[in-house]
């Protein structure tokens, strides 16, 4: 299955930034195991690329492990080494390329209409609307769908559940969600109401 088939048939992302790379880790598999298999580990959390290497290692080859906040051509390079099948960034620039040249799909950060226009001349393979809550939210979402009806677009940042189903009634193609989801689970704190969480974005999302 490619990306933008599962990203259609499961509509959410889970961001996992951590201070803590074994509670990372525990929270990357409490997601998959609560049934929510796109995941994406944040380079700006504490051994992201460790927590990748251990997670691919757990979960196999075909399972969808994201690298975040990728920037440069080395977080690339360095986290599909690691074992990332999917790049999530929060802007355009020598990550996306980067991993579009070694054949690894794109979840690229875009907020104007411009960058839109840029991030598909790029061939992003879907597009991520960030900081989507600083700039009205669902409403941004709609505005942008005039011009743009055929873009995949993925709203991160403020996503609660709430948000989530608006977001997904007005035609996003799947939302993006860390902390709303995934709580304190990232920094050692509890796996179970993680799981709770999980429950809920997926009766959502689902």
């Amino acid at each position: 299955m490619d990306f933008t088939t599962a990203l259609r048939q499961q509509r959410l992302v889970a961001i996992v930034r951590g201070s803590d790379a074994d509670a990372s880790f525990r929270t990357v598999m409490a997601l998959a195991e609560s049934g929510i298999p796109l995941v994406e580990v944040s380079l700006s959390g504490a051994g992201a690329l460790d927590v990748i290497r251990r997670a691919r290692s757990e979960l196999g080859s075909e399972a969808w492990l994201g690298a975040g906040t990728v920037l440069t051509s080395e977080d690339a390079g360095q986290a599909v080494e690691a074992g990332a099948n999917l790049v999530v960034t929060p802007g355009l620039g020598p990550g996306v390329d980067e991993s579009l040249r070694l054949g690894v799909p794109v979840l690229a950060g875009v907020l104007t209409p411009t960058e839109v226009i840029a991030a598909r001349a790029a061939r992003a393979t879907a597009l991520k609307i960030f900081p989507a809550s600083t700039v009205g939210g669902p409403s941004y979402l709609k505005a942008l769908q005039g011009p743009f009806p055929d873009v995949p677009f993925v709203p991160v940042g403020g996503v609660d559940v709430s948000a989530a189903k608006e977001y997904l009634v007005l035609g996003a193609t799947a939302v993006g969600v860390g902390s709303p989801l995934v709580g304190d689970a990232a920094d050692g704190g509890d796996l179970a109401a993680l799981r709770k969480r999980a429950a809920e974005f997926r009766a959502v999302c689902g």
